[in-house]
């Protein structure tokens, strides 16, 4: 079973910066796409960013210009560098990969890590 694990989340003041990691482990050859979504406590799950294997990119409007994802294929690694950080980005922000090749037959789908928690003080 393929597993995801962030790290990188903490606390920091406004205008400051962090960056966060999320590995995938296990039966891995590919993944198609992984994301970063994050949620804030009373409010809903939403995406933060998403990248896809062949590095097409999307963000969210509220985190265009100042947040960055990527990604690194070969360690089955992703990053997202979170710049201007605002009190608003506060949330726990989990990590999600889908359509992941485990072997020439077989895929896995939709799996998320276990969260790490961000908070930007004022």
């Amino acid at each position: 079973q393929v597993q995801l694990v962030e790290s990188g989340g903490g606390l920091v003041q406004a205008g400051g910066s962090l960056r966060l990691s999320c590995v995938a482990s296990g039966r891995i050859l590919s993944i198609n796409t992984m994301g970063w979504y994050r949620q804030a406590p009373g409010k809903q799950r939403e995406l933060v960013a998403v990248i896809s294997s062949g590095g097409r990119i999307n963000y969210a409007d509220s985190v265009k210009g100042r947040f960055t994802i990527s990604r690194d294929n070969a360690k089955n690694t992703m990053y997202l560098q979170m710049d201007s950080l605002k009190p608003e980005d506060t949330a726990v922000y989990y990590c999600n990969a889908d359509r992941i090749r485990v072997d020439r037959w077989s895929s896995e789908y939709d799996k998320w890590g276990q969260g790490t928690q961000v908070t930007v003080s004022s």
